[in-house]
């Protein structure tokens, strides 16, 4: 009889502890799916948040006024440099330089891209001396 007893003193024993195995297992589930959600949360965070530095990394030069004359700003430099970001003007520049076998002087690529002097400069002078 006293065999019997330990038996049934030991399954309640068991049984007790299985349903708080149960509930503590239900717990620590719960906590998991949270932390699952909140991983996505910060993954989609950090994508927002490199999309956002690739486009404004990318943003195209925007035309600005300085001391009344219509110039084009500098993109910012980036890690991977894109000649698409340069003004059209800089990209005619590059162009002319490539294409050319010789080291190229400034009047040669503002004649090229059919640039005017806004200065009545005679560097003709210059060459006398």
């Amino acid at each position: 009889m006293q065999d019997l007893e330990r038996i049934t003193d030991r399954r309640s024993e068991l049984d007790t502890l299985a349903e708080e195995l149960a509930k503590q297992l239900q717990e620590v589930q719960a906590e998991r799916e949270e932390l699952v959600i909140a991983e996505r949360v910060l993954n989609r965070l950090a994508e927002q948040d490199r999309a956002a530095e690739e486009a404004a990394a990318t943003v195209a030069p925007t035309p600005a006024r300085v001391a009344g004359r219509a110039v084009l700003l500098i993109p910012h430099r980036s890690e991977n440099p894109d000649e698409a970001a340069l003004p059209a003007d800089y990209r005619k520049i590059l162009a002319i330089v490539r294409a050319a076998d010789d080291p190229v002087q400034a009047g040669v690529s503002a004649r090229n891209c059919a640039w005017k002097s806004r200065c009545a400069a005679n560097w003709s002078r210059c060459a006398r001396r």
